[in-house]
């Protein structure tokens, strides 16, 4: 049925529901379709399937992940189901989405555990009620296909076509290896489609190429296409690369309050238009007026405080924020310091290395980065700056270590 042929009252919903879900969108292929698809679930009172899929390559979800899940979540309470796929098959080939170099393959056991904690990490976005989620894995499916149906499957794309794709055209331009395994993985990607019978797949801009082969596959099997929905990539902390683990850029779901709440008390002023708008429900309207009218820090200090109720709750967020401004407003120590037990077997005559400590208390990922704030002046100890990356320090029971503005830590022997 046309569009024009629907009752008025579905045709108003459609447009509605439309309206709702053009917020923050980068693309839609197609609008038209979007607007269609709409109307025929609302007439027969039938959700749309709306996919999403996420490789558990990581153990942890940030901030980054919410903007599409957010996406998700907003078809869910308008009333229609969502797919969400994790992808514990495809994460053995990797995503080559926007990277250049061929992705580590990981072990099986990694992308379990990944996965595991991918399920309650969602439920902070998604809502995980039997009649709004379908959960899959991508092995159900995929771990099933002989290779015939590989390579019937292959049929369906070219080489040149997979070529398009900036991040394979740039890595041939200059000679980088590209795994044929690699070009098998928007196929499995699509074919996911296929297998959940999508009606619509959301996906980051990055995701664009292997949500559009989506369509053509399901073209191929019989299947009425897909709409594809993207949403833009999240600037990171630092205000100039995408949020991700590596960089050391990111906000994750998991962080307590008064991280997520300091974390994001730290970003460039130019990207509060872009984190309202990605990371809240509140309308444009209101997120206009606010940024018109409010000292920046305030509007900043609103921002972090509506991201981490929405993760921790109002009790937590105003927690956070008052823990803030008795930091640094008023540059006094935290109400509540965590504790880092000092192994004895890391000890030498009562002295450890500096950045080896600072890895210890979870504060970098390596004694690099470690040694890297150090350099920066961010690293303390009981007030007095410490700035030698080699330095070796006492570890005192009760002393406080600090690196930055917003982590610290008592050390403790064990």
């Amino acid at each position: 049925m046309a569009f024009d042929d629907f009752p008025k009252n579905v045709r108003d919903e459609a447009e509605r529901q439309l309206e709702t879900l053009r917020r923050g969108a980068v693309e839609i292929y197609t609008d038209q379709d979007l607007r269609d698809k709409l109307a025929a679930a609302i007439h027969a009172e039938r959700p749309l399937r709306v996919k999403l899929g996420m490789d558990p390559t990581a153990p942890d979800i940030h901030l980054g992940h919410t903007v599409v899940m957010g996406k998700m979540r907003q078809f869910q309470d308008l009333g229609h189901k969502a797919v969400l796929i994790i992808g514990d098959y495809t994460a053995r080939v990797g995503d080559p989405s926007g990277v250049d170099h061929t992705r580590p393959v990981l072990s099986e056991e990694q992308i379990k555990a990944n996965a595991d904690t991918y399920f309650e990490q969602a439920g902070k976005v998604l809502d995980l009620s039997e009649e709004k989620i379908e959960i899959r894995r991508n092995s159900e499916w995929l771990a099933g296909l002989s290779f015939a149906d590989v390579l019937r499957l292959a049929a369906n794309m070219t080489v040149a076509r997979m070529l398009e794709r900036d991040s394979f055209e740039r890595r041939y331009k200059a000679g980088d290896p590209i795994g044929v395994h690699e070009f098998l993985y928007p196929l499995m990607q699509a074919y996911d489609s296929v297998a959940t019978r999508a009606d619509v797949e959301l996906g980051g801009t990055d995701q664009t190429f292997n949500c559009l082969a989506g369509r053509d596959l399901m073209r191929a099997a019989g299947q009425e296409a897909q709409v594809v929905l993207t949403m833009p990539l999240l600037v990171g902390l630092d205000g100039t690369e995408k949020m991700s683990k590596s960089k050391g850029n990111y906000v994750g779901v998991t962080d307590s309050p008064k991280d997520t709440f300091g974390k994001l008390m730290s970003i460039p002023d130019d990207l509060m238009e872009n984190y309202w708008t990605l990371l809240t429900t509140v309308s444009l309207d209101e997120v206009r007026e606010v940024l018109r009218t409010e000292h920046p820090r305030d509007a900043k200090e609103r921002l972090a405080r509506t991201v981490t109720a929405r993760y921790h709750g109002e009790a937590s967020a105003d927690a956070a924020a008052e823990d803030f401004r008795r930091v640094f407003a008023e540059n006094e120590q935290p109400s509540d310091i965590p504790e880092t037990v000092v192994p004895a077997a890391e000890l030498e005559n009562g002295r450890i290395g500096l950045a080896r400590l600072i890895s210890l208390a979870g504060f970098a990922a390596s004694n690099s980065e470690a040694m890297r704030l150090i350099r920066q002046g961010a690293v303390r100890l009981d007030d007095q700056s410490l700035t030698d990356p080699k330095a070796f320090v006492e570890v005192t029971p009760g002393a406080v270590l600090r690196v930055g503005k917003r982590r610290w830590t008592q050390l403790a022997e064990e």
